[in-house]
């Protein structure tokens, strides 16, 4: 019973180290341009054993992002518990900053722009779906500010994935002055 146990923690450890792994690939050249054998390398094992871990590649993007929005959630709830108040305004900002911060290293703000890219397919949609779901849910729950406030919230994040990723907040021409004024976002 001892080597059953071993065994599938090692597999679990593979896993956990192959879901990595994928988030950096694909976060780097998004679901189509990365290969398996990019996560493979990256995770030092063999292309086929991130098969026996995850039957293809959907898959294994569907997993990485599910990782992608827990390291979210996480530091969602760690913004909102360092609030300076717990007033709806006071945790919705904190958990923007928590946020700002988060996608700093741009790896998993990338993996979320890559999966809108791929969502015509069915299982990355439904992942993109739950994972705003949670966000969604977590902020209004947690925040307990309004629908109106909360639909704030993430529309100011997803400007936020905009200026980051086209690079906008050094610019001085007035179109991106006016989006990107007032808005808290990562500096490169």
């Amino acid at each position: 019973m001892a080597r059953t146990s071993s065994i599938l923690s090692t597999a679990e450890a593979r896993r956990t180290t192959v879901v990595a792994a994928a988030v950096t690939e694909f976060s780097r050249t998004g679901y189509l341009g990365t290969p398996i054998s990019a996560v493979a390398e990256r995770a030092q094992i063999s292309p086929a054993y991130v098969f026996k871990l995850f039957p293809s590649k959907e898959t294994l993007f569907v997993a990485a992002l599910e990782r992608c929005f827990e390291r979210i959630t996480e530091t969602l709830l760690q913004g909102a518990d360092q609030a300076t108040t717990q007033s709806p305004g006071d945790v919705l900002y904190a958990m923007g900053g928590a946020y700002a911060e988060l996608i700093a290293d741009r790896e998993l703000l990338m993996l979320q722009v890559h999966a809108q890219s791929a969502s015509d397919e069915p299982a990355i949609r439904a992942a993109l779906r739950r994972g705003l779901a949670e966000i969604t849910t977590l902020a209004s729950g947690r925040s307990r500010a309004s629908d109106v406030e909360v639909q704030r919230f993430i529309a100011i994040g997803q400007l936020c994935h905009l200026i980051v990723t086209t690079g906008i907040e050094t610019s001085d021409d007035a179109w991106a002055i006016l989006l990107t004024d007032g808005i808290r976002h990562p500096t490169h």
